[in-house]
């Protein structure tokens, strides 16, 4: 790493997915970039997600189909891009008596089998469950559909390692202490945690990209209220003793309309998740709350046969979900959609509001696209056919013999 470089093209404040992303994409392109992140990178919401890239089935009943078929293209180009992070996996949906119109869900996975050209996945059908199911003996029938499972907090690492690999610094354990604009670029004052030491960046475009505190970095830097109003929304997980042997998901559908994963984990556990809660606590310390917990908990009752109780929780994690705000709507329909917002004066600074694990790619994509004007120099778009840090080999069986 460089530190006595102080002069980017782009600086990029915040080391999660999107971050990374923006970083990699931007260095990619031949810029001069440095990522600063307070923490680590993935310490916040990016290592906190229920650890899919898929399409977002459950946002067909908001009718966000675009938000859908966006996110559908991405999990195509990024498991093809990272296959040995992001593997397909198969989802059951277990039908219960308050469950869904299973006509209106059979025509959701119509829809979510083709609103893109699949290459990776398979299409849904429908199952039914005999005496050697998981599941309680009511349940008799339901469907299966395809999504993938990843290791968010390496798919940032490997997006930072890929910002590096083109040139770019990564300063974790740097947080910006002060910054202001000359009128020509920002002046950037960060501070190194493990060397306890000040240091000063320049550079011509700057991009907050520091999700649930997106809103108070752009107060500090623009002197004004956020672009866009935020939701905080905290989404809580626990981690269980395997509670089946198959390899599939589930997904389990509860009476209020929110629906629950129960994914496999680690080999030897299940990872049942996510709530949504509405939060105004410290944002570097989300936690469970009991009600959480017993909630998760009930669920997974509701539907299997083994039944667990806390003490059977094992552990569990918490992080923030930055959604932009929508006016009298609940948190679990609030749209996971992101935006952009480019501030020209007094110098260049875009930040970015909201977004999913998913979508991070073409998210930073069109973050670059947007922030060409003032690179005119620098190459185009390069992300949708590149492969990602230890993703480059032709097929699975071949990944241990290139190791070797």
């Amino acid at each position: 790493m460089n530190q006595t470089q102080t002069d980017y093209d782009l600086l990029v404040i915040g080391g999660g997915i999107n971050g990374a992303g923006i970083a990699a994409d931007a260095a990619g392109r031949g810029l001069k970039v440095a990522l600063v992140e307070k923490g680590d990178l993935a310490s916040a919401t990016s290592s906190w997600s229920s650890k899919l890239i898929h399409g977002g089935l459950r946002y067909l009943e908001q009718y966000q189909f675009a938000l859908v078929r966006k996110s559908l293209q991405e999990r195509e180009i990024l498991t093809a891009a990272a296959r040995h992070i992001i593997k397909p996996l198969a989802f059951q949906i277990p039908m219960l008596g308050n469950s869904r119109n299973g006509l209106l869900l059979r025509v959701g996975l119509f829809v979510y089998d083709y609103l893109v050209q699949r290459g990776h996945y398979k299409r849904s059908r429908s199952l039914s469950y005999g005496v050697s199911s998981p599941l309680n003996s009511s349940i008799r029938s339901g469907f299966e559909y395809w999504d993938a499972q990843v290791d968010d907090s390496r798919l940032v690492l490997i997006n930072a390692l890929q910002a590096q690999e083109h040139g770019a610094d990564i300063l974790t354990r740097t947080e910006v202490v002060d910054v202001y604009s000359d009128g020509y670029g920002w002046h950037v004052m960060v501070r190194d945690h493990i060397e306890n030491t000040d240091q000063k960046l320049r550079c011509k475009v700057l991009v907050n990209a520091a999700g649930p505190w997106v809103s108070q970095l752009h107060a500090k830097l623009m002197g004004d209220e956020a672009s866009y109003k935020l939701r905080l929304v905290k989404g809580s997980h626990i981690v269980l003793p395997k509670l089946h042997d198959q390899d599939n998901a589930f997904l389990l559908q509860h009476h209020d309309g929110r629906v629950i994963f129960v994914i496999p984990y680690l080999g030897k556990y299940s990872l049942v998740g996510t709530t949504e809660e509405e939060y105004e606590g410290d944002l570097d310390k989300p936690t469970i709350s009991d009600a959480e917990r017993d909630y998760l908990i009930a669920i997974v009752n509701l539907y299997f046969k083994n039944s667990v109780s806390r003490s059977d929780v094992v552990g569990s994690y918490s992080g923030i979900r930055p959604l932009i705000e929508s006016e009298g709507t609940a948190a679990t329909k609030v749209s996971r959609d992101y935006k952009l917002h480019l501030d020209k004066k007094p110098s260049p600074q875009l930040s970015v509001y909201g977004g999913k694990v998913t979508t991070y790619r073409v998210l930073a994509e069109q973050v670059m696209n947007q922030l060409g004007p003032f690179f005119p120099r620098t190459r185009g778009s390069w992300t949708k056919r590149a492969t990602l840090p230890g993703g480059d080999f032709e097929l699975s069986e071949n990944l241990f013999q290139d190791l070797a």
